[in-house]
């Protein structure tokens, strides 16, 4: 009798001691965060349950311009688009690029820019935007933003009609023309704007156009902010007055110098900023105005050979140098994948294992709060 009352004792011990870890435990998962909510708590600044794990709480989405446009992949080599201006993708590098041999530029004489550039039509059947809109409506919207997919963006698209020589020339020497030329890219954008926002609905914008190397800005903020200040806060301004909440915009290189004028844009989140920019500086200089996501440049985990204890240090270092608000650890590419295959992967699960270790989650409580990883090269 003696031995079953102590049984019964150390039983009612035991259930007074794993009952409160228990609620806790069903408490965890029932309050965890969705990864889309997760970055919105990150963005805004207020009480994320984990790290984002890089584009987890991001579906990058396309639309019918895109779609009607030739699709490079590696190994294909001029290719023309419906701006004339020839791509090619040669193997081994991270993405495909424009060609500016002589006999390939568009515009060969700037002061007449018009006679040479022509902007393709954004007219599309009723049957490709079907196409895009049940892409959208696939995507679990509670899970992941639906995020549409814009590039090149206009200092891009300006060198690519002109070469990155010439173009960063004219700037300085046809300033009006440049002015006129990029209000003529802007205009177009912005009809492509109306057509996403009035079809597709989505949340977020993913949005390209990279604006420096990894040392330096391409221009001086004042002749930057002269230049593109007024084109991006019409066409940022526009997506965020239909019903954009995030716009992020990607720009692989330093930017740090231009980032009062991309606060004035209207940008929400920068991705692609890279180690050179003093990440942690300018969170805590402008954390409260733009979110930052990257930091993980591709150099140091997107190489030949790669491990994941690679993948592990640049993302703890990441995460630990940064903190948790306004910032999404991220390979600074400008969309989910690497140049050699598995290192997107890689830096995946060091987060996750971060984030398991030190938040208490496990891999499938995460995984039940995302959509399926997508590799998207």
């Amino acid at each position: 009798m003696e031995a079953i009352h102590k049984k019964e004792g150390a039983f009612a011990q035991r259930k007074f001691v794993d009952t409160p870890v228990q609620i806790f435990t069903i408490w965890r998962i029932l309050s965890m965060l969705t990864a889309k909510e997760n970055m919105r708590e990150t963005v805004r600044g207020g009480n994320p349950d984990r790290f984002v794990n890089q584009y987890e709480a991001v579906s990058i989405l396309m639309h019918p311009y895109l779609l009607s446009q030739p699709l490079l992949k590696r190994g294909m080599e001029n290719v023309v688009n419906g701006w004339g201006v020839t791509n090619s993708f040669p193997e081994n590098v991270p993405g495909a690029f424009p060609v500016h041999t002589p006999d390939k530029i568009v515009v060969k004489d700037f002061e007449n820019w018009q006679d040479y550039v022509h902007a393709p039509s954004l007219k599309f059947s009723d049957e490709l935007w079907n196409v895009c809109k049940d892409m959208y409506a696939a995507v679990d919207g509670t899970k992941a933003y639906k995020a549409a997919f814009v590039a090149p963006g206009i200092f891009e698209q300006v060198h690519h009609l002109c070469s990155m020589q010439e173009a960063l020339m004219d700037y300085m020497e046809y300033p009006d023309e440049m002015h006129d030329l990029i209000k003529y890219l802007t205009d177009w954008e912005l009809e492509l704007a109306e057509g996403i926002c009035s079809n597709l609905h989505p949340d977020a914008i993913l949005h390209h156009d990279d604006w420096g190397s990894e040392l330096n800005s391409f221009l001086r903020p004042s002749i930057f902010e002269d230049f593109f200040l007024e084109a991006y806060q019409k066409i940022y301004g526009y997506y965020h007055s239909h019903g954009v909440e995030l716009i992020i915009h990607h720009s692989d290189s330093y930017c740090a110098n231009l980032l009062p004028t991309m606060i004035d844009m209207g940008i929400d989140v920068w991705q692609g900023c890279m180690h050179s920019n003093n990440v942690p500086e300018c969170i805590a200089k402008y954390g409260d105005k733009i979110s930052f996501m990257g930091e993980i440049d591709n150099k140091q985990v997107d190489f030949e050979g790669w491990t994941y204890a690679d993948c592990e240090k640049a993302a703890v270092h990441a995460m630990e140098t940064c903190g948790m608000k306004h910032f999404i650890p991220c390979i600074t590419q400008g969309g989910p994948g690497s140049l050699y295959k598995g290192t997107y992967q890689g830096l995946w699960d060091a987060i996750d294992d971060y984030n398991c270790k030190h938040f208490g989650f496990t891999k499938e409580q995460l995984e039940a709060q995302r959509l399926p990883i997508s590799i998207m090269f």
